[in-house]
């Protein structure tokens, strides 16, 4: 019998194996899918929800930079210089990869937060978890998690009107978003320029924005605390930084572990966290009430889950 074991146990696990293959395959087409669909007309292989959450970003980035360099060079007008320039800038934002695939993450984040709002009533903003951090007893926390409470506010109000603040990047997109935006310029480069890119450069905190606090705060629940891995009471952006952290994953591909297409990774990221397989086909029956249950899961233990995301990992955001 405990041959008999070993061998389901076995066969379970590369049944794991295979279908988290099946999804990295997937994961690993977005980043050229995503530049093609928005050069072109077709969108039939993403929504035009997405697509235009994308757009928005982008477009967003390119006016607040061009903004700021029509003020140091003395353009009279800086919101008719944005609109000359932004199509453009928008357009060469949208060569580099690490940021498209960061927008979309964004953008599949907010229709997962909406959808859960619609169908469960989760909050937006403020979670029980969030709550309790709020409340903690711990000073640290607690200023932690209200400025949180703010960041995740304002990121709320910025996707209802599809808008990204240069201060919300992660610093190495930040850094590479200027890069862009300086060989746009070409030779058209200035001392006013030089002085544009300093002023943007001086007000960009990334320890002030959402992600970096979410993360600060994820680093601070503990691993056995279920509550955290649970989105109705962790909250959205909470439940996806402290999966990524427990599952040792970037956040942005926690994120697209929350499609249809990925149930198995989803599955598997939970499992490595630490949460019990039955709270998993929990999680599951509410992200994707059609999906068909993962099996192998009891006899997956945590560790084993984590090397099986380590040994499985997409060409995804590079």
């Amino acid at each position: 019998m405990a041959k008999d074991f070993a061998g389901a146990k076995d066969g379970g696990e590369a049944d794991l194996r295979a279908a988290l293959s099946r999804g990295d395959q997937t994961l690993s087409r977005i980043e050229p899918i995503l530049g093609h669909l928005l050069s072109t007309p077709d969108h039939s292989l993403f929504s035009d929800e997405i697509l235009a959450r994308l757009r928005g970003m982008l477009n967003d980035l390119a006016w607040q930079i061009l903004r700021v360099q029509a003020q140091a060079t003395g353009q009279s007008g800086s919101e008719a210089f944005a609109e000359r320039h932004g199509e453009a800038l928008a357009m060469r934002l949208q060569e580099n990869s690490a940021l498209l695939s960061h927008c979309h993450a964004l953008a599949v984040e907010w229709q997962l937060t909406e959808r859960l709002e619609a169908q469960f009533g989760v909050d937006p903003v403020l979670s029980p978890l969030l709550q309790d951090l709020i409340a903690s007893e711990d000073t640290g926390t607690a200023s932690t998690a209200m400025s949180a409470l703010a960041a995740q506010a304002r990121f709320v109000q910025a996707q209802r009107r599809m808008e990204l603040p240069v201060s919300e990047l992660p610093g190495d997109l930040f850094h590479s978003v200027l890069l862009t935006w300086r060989a746009y310029n070409g030779d058209r480069a200035s001392d006013a320029l030089t002085r544009a890119e300093a002023k943007l450069r001086s007000d960009f905190d990334e320890a002030s924005g959402r992600l970096a606090l979410m993360a600060r705060l994820a680093t601070g629940v503990e691993r056995g605390n279920e509550n955290a891995l649970l989105p109705e009471r962790a909250g959205v952006a909470l439940f996806l930084t402290i999966l990524a952290a427990k599952s040792g994953q970037d956040r942005s591909m926690v994120v697209l572990a929350t499609n249809a297409r990925q149930v198995t990774r989803l599955a598997v990221s939970l499992r490595s966290a630490g949460l019990a397989a039955t709270q998993i086909d929990e999680v599951l029956l509410q992200l994707h009430p059609q999906a068909a249950p993962v099996a192998g899961l009891a006899n997956l233990s945590s560790n084993e889950a984590r090397s099986m995301l380590d040994d499985t990992r997409p060409d995804f955001g590079q």
